[in-house]
């Protein structure tokens, strides 16, 4: 049983992952058919966010009520409904309505999944659940674009991931005694412990260093991902294609990094390996420092620090109730989470507007300090929490 639920897990992150990139993927033909500035992408990706950071933000409380398998079956058939809202919209001011339950679901569905992962399994299954992640968000601009070379359109797109979503949702609704039968404690449905208040969560010994080490890495991975190809371009002198392959295979970096560390995360354990990936991120942003004449080594060095990013996260994720507790660890998932999308949300735009002031030359420093801030307040926090 155990076996089957983790597969319906990895199945529920692909899911999680699929949506994450049809709006970059649909947005150029989407927004002339709807009259409105090509900026405005970045209201609905707002939105999308804010939801998510709402949702992770009430996790604890919700998980607590109905249990972490109806949250899950709830979240996936939101995302289903409001992607099929996605894909019956011909106005902006509907894509921004479908937007709010969007990111609820999302938000809803990352926080749980990732404590119950957490709390049952060994670290190489949190690793091989953000791999399917990253399977699921490269999958989906393949889809989109079948639909729209094939004489479609986007809304045929979206409405195909909604169809897998609803599909998935159902199958989730069907195996709810699976998780019914493997959740106990803390984390289970008829849990007396009154959920953690935010000022309650923020107390707790070492959440303070915790929150930051979220933050940074989610800035460094997203700013990576939105500016590698604009920095490429423009301050080092590679061609728009290049740049653009280049730009990707960081993803792919990540993707096919926390398959690799899934053999080893069990043997080497969290910490190890936040250090091993942060060592590795830092080889990767100084191959991008080096001089214009090796902008070869810069394209390399995005495949590096992505191939350190891939350890980070699920790292910080598998050791939180070891951190805090197993009856702390919802709440304070629920929180970084809020914390990662707070910075994947924040810092790339901020970085746009320093490049705008003092030139893309700024990137790898930008990386840079975000990058040591995080190794800084992880090392801080594990003196603080004193655990291996």
């Amino acid at each position: 049983m155990a076996a089957l639920l983790i597969v319906i897990i990895y199945i529920a992150f692909i899911s999680l992952g699929l949506p994450d990139s049809l709006l970059g993927s649909a947005w150029p033909v989407m927004q002339p058919l709807m009259g409105v500035p090509l900026s405005y992408a970045g209201i609905v990706s707002m939105i999308i966010s804010a939801c998510t950071v709402t949702a992770s933000l009430l996790s604890d409380r919700l998980t607590r009520k109905l249990g972490t398998g109806l949250v899950t079956a709830l979240s996936v058939a939101l995302t289903a409904a409001a992607l099929f809202g996605f894909s019956a919209s011909w106005s902006f001011w509907l894509l921004c309505l479908f937007a709010v339950p969007y990111g609820l679901g999302a938000g809803a569905i990352d926080a749980a999944l990732n404590n119950y992962v957490a709390l049952h399994y060994a670290a190489r299954h949190m690793n091989w659940l953000h791999c399917c992640w990253g399977l699921g968000a490269s999958v989906s601009p393949y889809v989109m674009g079948h639909f729209l070379t094939n004489g479609l359109n986007w809304n045929g797109g979206y409405g195909a991931i909604a169809l897998i979503q609803a599909i998935l949702a159902a199958a989730l609704f069907f195996t709810l005694p699976l998780w019914r039968k493997r959740q106990t404690g803390p984390v289970g449905k008829d849990s007396s412990a009154p959920p953690l208040t935010l000022p309650q969560i923020l107390r707790v010994k070492g959440v303070k260093f915790v929150l930051p080490a979220f933050f940074s890495y989610c800035a460094v991975e997203m700013t990576a991902i939105l500016w590698a190809a604009t920095y490429l371009v423009n301050a080092r002198g590679v061609d728009s294609v290049t740049a653009a392959r280049y730009a990707s295979f960081f993803f792919f970096g990540i993707t096919a990094g926390r398959f690799i560390c899934g053999f080893l995360s069990s043997k080497i354990g969290n910490y190890t390996m936040i250090r091993i990936g942060g060592s590795v991120m830092l080889a990767g942003i100084a191959a991008v420092f080096l001089p214009v004449g090796t902008a070869w080594v810069s394209l390399y060095g995005l495949i590096i620090i992505g191939l350190g990013c891939a350890p980070v996260y699920p790292a910080i994720i598998h050791q939180t109730p070891i951190n805090f507790g197993a009856d702390k660890s919802q709440a304070i998932i629920g929180v970084q989470m809020a914390s990662a999308y707070t910075g994947s949300t924040l810092m790339p735009p901020l970085f746009g507007l320093l490049a705008g002031r003092f030139g893309l030359e700024l990137f790898p420093w930008f990386m840079l300090i975000l990058t040591v801030l995080m190794l800084f307040m992880i090392e801080a926090l594990k003196k603080t929490v004193r655990v291996i």
